[in-house]
């Protein structure tokens, strides 16, 4: 059984930084693509960046410049590094990654890390 376990979260202010990480546990035999997504408070949940095995990346236009997506795939373990955080940043942050496990070709949600920016 393969598991996602996020990490980083928190309280930071305006203009701060912080790192989320995601790290994927089980019988893996690959990893295609990693993604993370946002859910803000009363909205929908968005894509924020992806990222492909070749690393190829991908950013929504919001945080275009602010975000970095990397993985490290020897680890199936995919970050979010945030710098310039905006209160409207604030969300509940969820990796998904695509994979090849034991059991066939496999998509998971992380459980969510909250990120709030506030002062």
């Amino acid at each position: 059984q393969v598991q996602l376990v996020e990490s980083g979260g928190g309280l930071v202010q305006p203009g701060g930084s912080l790192r989320l990480s995601c790290t994927a546990s089980g019988n893996i035999v690959s990893i295609n693509g990693m993604s993370w997504y946002r859910q803000a408070p009363g909205k929908g949940r968005e894509l924020v960046a992806d990222i492909t095995s070749a690393g190829f990346t991908n950013y929504a236009d919001s945080v275009k410049g602010r975000f970095t997506i990397s993985g490290d795939n020897a680890k199936s373990t995919v970050y979010l590094t945030m710098n310039s955080l905006k209160p409207e940043d604030t969300a509940v942050y969820y990796c998904n990654l695509a994979m090849l496990a034991g059991t066939g070709y496999i998509r998971l949600w992380g459980q969510g890390t909250l990120v709030t920016v506030s002062s």
